[in-house]
């Protein structure tokens, strides 16, 4: 199984942390966030990982080799010239999961213990597009799923704006964890260019995809993009 850990963002919530260093290479817990993510996807035996590249690239492709890749096969997808947001990065990286199985995208900044291995097997039995690990926490932006979990729509309570994909009586909300499974049949299906977010490509795609929240009840659960 292969992953992919976005790491390109500008960190702009870390700043002045981020003034001199990628998000991805803060130290948290005595780790750097990138060291987390992957020391999470070894545990559960994924040694195969695209990490996308923008702001103080150099710094991020040094720290790797100095640690001799953490056991890893990693591969760099460079965004030096233009930052493409999840989606986009996602996209132009496709070519790597060429082998017809499952992945993994996992957010750099977030601190987790979920059992991916647990979420994997609900991704295969469940045939859906994509498994999206949400938890009941409080945020300002949550996506609404119905009855049986299947994504519905997406809502800012700060602004108020909602957007509805799938209308039904009773909508559950919950926030997303930053950690997802998606089958390649999904690239086919991206008609977005440039950048984009995977969160606007996934509510297109909800009206007439199979999009699956799966509850993240892991006990190890934060936010490191943020002070």
């Amino acid at each position: 199984m292969k992953a992919f850990i976005p790491a390109a963002g500008l960190g702009t919530r870390l700043r002045p942390l981020t003034n001199t260093l990628p998000k991805a290479l803060v130290v948290t817990a005595g780790k750097t966030l990138l060291e987390h993510a992957i020391c999470h996807l070894k545990l559960h035996g994924i040694r195969e990982l695209i990490i996308n590249v923008h702001h103080f690239p150099g710094m991020i492709a040094e720290f790797l080799a100095a640690h001799d890749n953490f056991g890893c096969s990693i591969t760099i997808s460079d965004e030096t010239d233009a930052l493409l947001e999840t989606g986009g990065g996602l996209k132009k990286a496709a070519w790597f999961f060429n082998d017809g199985d499952p992945f993994i995208v996992r957010n750099v900044d977030i601190l987790s213990d979920l059992d991916m291995t647990t979420m994997l097997d609900f991704h295969r039995k469940a045939e859906t597009m994509v498994s999206l690990a949400v938890r009941e926490r409080e945020t300002s932006r949550y996506l609404l799923f119905n009855e049986t979990m299947q994504l519905s729509g997406w809502e800012n309570r700060s602004t108020g704006e909602r957007k509805i994909t799938r209308p039904c009586e009773r909508y559950q909300s919950f926030a997303f964890s930053g950690i997802q499974i998606l089958s390649p049949g999904i690239f086919p299906l991206i008609t977005e260019t440039g950048k984009f977010s995977l969160t606007e490509l996934y509510l297109r795609l909800s009206a007439v995809q199979t999009i699956t929240g799966f509850l993240d009840r892991s006990q190890v659960w934060k936010d490191a993009g943020k002070t």
